[in-house]
């Protein structure tokens, strides 16, 4: 596997400016090709597609995926040679590539950037053989600018224009993965815009992060660490998608990059947490110093349930404002992210 350890990339700059004024296309028509629309965001992402009027193709892996019945499917991987790109690229105008990989590690580099590589070359080559335009959506993650440099309890405001300092397999091929797309900007005919959601939560969706604080709440044993200003950092499926649909549709996303998190303080989502299971809210904080050095000397005997990663999301001060997207595409969140993880909450019983 190439080493993809210790890689900075630069941050993202638009590089074929476009018109101030707000354009936004007719969707009668258009050919959306979809990928990873297996997983949670981009079943989401098809079933909003669909009812919008987009005609559909989705590149799956699995013989009989279940879509709705106005969806075409091309049967196809990513990492595969054989992948036929030329039928699942047919008279494609957007291109929605939601394709990830989360948990094995081995298999992310394929995915995320050779298979990212092959896919615009073969988009690009279709674009000067026919004269047709395509625009390229790639979901990526605010975790491509890494994780705050110094100590993790450290304040930082993460924007589109921070550094890509990428740590660990996934956020280094992720990055990868989007610099290849905005290369190929540079070729006549190819536009893009890459949204980076942060912790995606919604419906359908099992949360293992939100899940594991739920349930130390309920049980009573969960304590603050270092302090009590820790920057939660969600966002609901369903804004992730209305930004990804936006994006297709304004002329206004095309070649730029747009950050997406609904942050808030962990104190909100912990007492959120304590009035749902009916518990006396958390109060106590325990020094840093001592939770790192518990940590480190029981994992060495016991399997628990805190890690260091686990440790640096509960002092992290680190926060990803929404300010390029609402100023340049007028986007707006929902709701606030108390009232989407309440009712997130409320779906899983």
């Amino acid at each position: 596997m190439q080493d993809t350890q210790n890689i900075t990339i630069k941050a993202a700059t638009p590089l074929i400016s476009i018109n101030k004024w707000k354009v936004k296309l007719n969707v009668d028509n258009i050919k959306a090709c979809v990928t990873g629309g297996n997983g949670f965001i981009g079943r989401h992402l098809i079933e909003v597609l669909c009812e919008q009027g987009y005609a559909v193709t989705v590149l799956s892996r699995q013989e009989t995926p279940d879509f709705p019945s106005n969806v075409r499917v091309v049967k196809g991987d990513l990492t595969s040679e054989n992948c036929n790109f030329d039928l699942f690229l047919e008279s494609c105008d957007v291109i929605f590539h939601c394709a990830g990989e989360i948990r094995d590690e081995s298999k992310m580099k394929g995915l995320h950037i050779d298979g990212t590589q092959k896919l615009v070359e073969r988009a690009l080559t279709i674009i000067k053989k026919t004269k047709q335009k395509i625009h390229w959506i790639q979901l990526s993650s605010v975790g491509v600018y890494g994780p705050v440099e110094g100590k993790p309890s450290q304040k930082r405001t993460v924007t589109e224009r921070s550094p890509i300092k990428p740590k660990g397999e996934y956020e280094i091929t992720k990055a990868i993965s989007d610099e290849i797309v905005i290369e190929a900007s540079l070729q006549s005919g190819f536009t893009y815009s890459i949204v980076r959601p942060s912790n995606v939560f919604g419906s359908g969706m099992f949360s293992s992060s939100l899940m594991s604080i739920a349930n130390t709440v309920k049980k009573g044993i969960f304590f603050y660490i270092g302090h009590k200003e820790t920057v939660a950092t969600y966002v609901d499926v369903k804004d992730v998608i209305r930004l990804l649909v936006l994006c297709a549709e304004d002329l206004g996303a095309q070649n730029k990059v747009f950050n997406l998190s609904n942050d808030c303080q962990l104190i909100a989502v912990i007492r959120l947490m304590s009035e749902r299971y009916e518990v006396k809210e958390p109060r106590y904080v325990l020094p840093e110093w001592m939770v790192r050095l518990g940590y480190k000397v029981t994992s060495r005997f016991f399997t628990i349930p805190i890690t260091g990663v686990a440790i640096n999301s509960l002092v992290s001060r680190s926060s990803y404002p929404n300010e390029k997207v609402e100023r340049e595409l007028n986007f707006s969140l929902s709701s606030p992210v108390t009232t989407q993880l309440s009712e997130y909450f409320d779906g899983q019983g």
